[in-house]
């Protein structure tokens, strides 16, 4: 695992009580780290299990120095075939009941629980304490403010910033099937973005796909690089390459 110099249970508890209340509230976003005002986005480096919301910039030199050791662990190997790859190898969509990630079993399905994480000015289905039908998204890749209604759902879409089609070429074909349900449905891996920024993304690695928003490039390929660590999933050489590249100081 990354070396956590930051404490996880404090930021948990926060985010699992904001999510059992239903509510997009309202921490505000920090000048210093480069998020933008009135966002809750979170410094990957500060948010290592996912709970908090968003993908904040890798602003400062102690920062992108953390991101480069993280980076220059990761374990290289080619990228092996797609052959036997489908989405159901890795269960039913945004499964509740998958055990070992944060907020399973709370009663609410993973993409829900993903937009309540991320999602401000949350409007919920009447009679619903989970069902999210409007918000408002500050979208991380394209440093877009998404006005967000149920009635047009793809234009945000919950992205896994570790494609499963990538993961299932690096190795994941061969893991036991509960692993590639905690790797779809672990809300390190997963952030609600720009419908159209992720339908561009597809299962490309970061050798050919980066977000629009270079400011946030360092903050999402240390993402992808904590995913990659914490489920023993390498990458390509190219890809390495480029995340490194990234974080540069």
């Amino acid at each position: 695992m990354p070396t956590l110099r930051r404490t996880l249970l404090p930021a948990a508890l926060l985010a699992l009580s904001s999510l059992a209340a239903g509510c997009g509230a309202a921490d505000t976003g920090d000048a210093a780290s480069g998020a933008a005002p009135g966002t809750r986005a979170a410094v990957p480096l500060d948010n290592p299990d996912g709970t908090r919301p968003g993908l904040a910039p890798v602003a400062s030199e102690a920062d992108r120095a953390e991101a480069r050791r993280l980076l220059e662990r990761l374990a290289v190997k080619g990228r092996g075939p797609r052959t036997g790859y489908d989405r159901e190898e890795f269960g039913y969509a945004w499964k509740d009941s998958v055990d070992g990630v944060p907020l399973a079993r709370n009663g609410c399905d993973t993409r829900n629980d993903l937009l309540r994480r991320d999602g401000q000015a949350l409007r919920l289905r009447s009679g619903s304490d989970c069902v999210v039908v409007a918000m408002t998204l500050h979208d991380p890749y394209t440093g877009r403010t998404v006005e967000w209604r149920k009635q047009k759902a793809a234009e945000v879409q919950i992205d896994h910033v570790v494609p499963l089609s990538y993961s299932w070429q690096m190795g994941a074909a061969r893991w036991p099937e509960a692993k590639r349900e905690r790797l779809a449905n672990d809300p390190l891996n997963l952030l609600p973005v720009d419908g159209r920024a992720n339908s561009a993304k597809g299962d490309s690695g970061p050798a050919t796909w980066l977000p629009p928003d270079k400011r946030i490039r360092c903050a999402y390929v240390v993402r992808f690089a904590q995913v990659a660590v914490k489920y023993d999933l390498p990458v390509t050489a190219a890809d390495r390459r480029m995340m490194l590249r990234q974080c540069d100081a």
